[in-house]
């Protein structure tokens, strides 16, 4: 048995203001999920909520991030936090907020030793600033903790890069586009888009993925499961939608084989929005699927 351990990382400070809200909803995602009884449902062993900093439409002018200087402050808060709960007896899991909670979990986990990151996004999040829009950390997360980008974020306490580019695996992504792609492909991280996914085979992404863990004799891996991986269909309730995306059978099927590796230390939840989802149809949907795929945890 492992001690599951929740955190609320209600940050949305990655992401630019939407046009149907004062700020991104994505803070009221834990509080949703506590009042829908998943907490209990999945046995919850403690709870610890990490305040976030209010959000703003600041953009920092040394690194071109929004809200940067807010986002080092809470990373370094969450790395405190999260950091005293990590251990071979317990399972983290991180509800966000936005992407950019996984700044801090990254760091965290860097501080305890050498862990590899499995990331599940409908995008790479391997951007620098230059080529963004919305100058939001939330699409640039995976660069920022594999060191590519400005040492404000990227070698926060000089740890840079929180993860080895060869530890990752990134899976999922659906934006084809030959220059959003060409950064990570030029990368040393293992990069699986849905299209390549879905021909290579799940069983054997994952297999590669153990393989790298055993291979480089790591502590342990992370998972990073941003909602927008699954099909607009099914998870309309983000904030960046495009068509296409995973079916719960393919989620369930890469995170149950995840699950049964040893070595897996913890997972973060981002993106979902509630203001998007006024009648909780995908919500209810998320937790029905989600909960006995956690529950597995709790048997090793």
């Amino acid at each position: 048995m492992r001690n599951l351990v929740v955190f609320e990382c209600p940050s949305n400070l990655g992401l630019k203001r939407m046009s149907y809200a004062k700020e991104p909803g994505v803070k009221k995602f834990p509080v949703l999920l506590n009042q829908l009884g998943f907490y209990t449902a999945i046995g919850s062993t403690k709870t610890i909520h990490i305040k976030a900093p209010k959000h703003s439409m600041e953009i920092d002018p040394i690194t071109n991030i929004r809200n940067a200087r807010s986002i080092i402050n809470y990373s370094l808060l969450q790395a405190d936090v999260i950091g005293k709960q990590i251990s071979k007896d317990t399972f983290l899991l991180m509800l966000g907020g936005d992407c950019s909670i996984l700044i801090g979990s990254a760091i965290a986990f860097k501080k305890k030793g050498r862990f590899g990151l499995f990331f599940l996004d409908g995008h790479t999040d391997y951007m620098i600033p230059e080529c963004s829009h919305t100058h939001g950390a939330a699409g640039m997360d995976l660069a920022i903790v594999c060191g590519y980008g400005h040492d404000n974020l990227t070698n926060i306490d000089n740890l840079s890069p929180y993860f080895e580019a060869q530890n990752v695996f990134c899976v999922g992504n659906r934006e084809y586009d030959e220059e959003y792609e060409k950064p990570i492909r030029g990368s040393e991280i293992h990069y699986f888009p849905l299209n390549e996914l879905r021909k290579i085979g799940i069983q054997n992404v994952i297999n590669h993925f153990f393989d790298i863990l055993s291979k480089n004799q790591l502590d342990g891996f992370f998972i990073h499961l941003d909602v927008d991986v699954l099909d607009d269909t099914i998870m309309p309730a983000v904030d960046s939608r495009q068509s296409g995306g995973l079916s719960y059978p393919e989620l369930k099927e890469i995170l149950t084989l995840l699950f049964n590796h040893d070595k897996i230390s913890g997972m973060e939840i981002t993106i979902f929005d509630p203001d998007l989802d006024p009648d909780k149809e995908y919500i209810n949907a998320f937790m029905m699927n989600m909960i006995p795929i956690i529950n597995k945890i709790k048997t090793k």
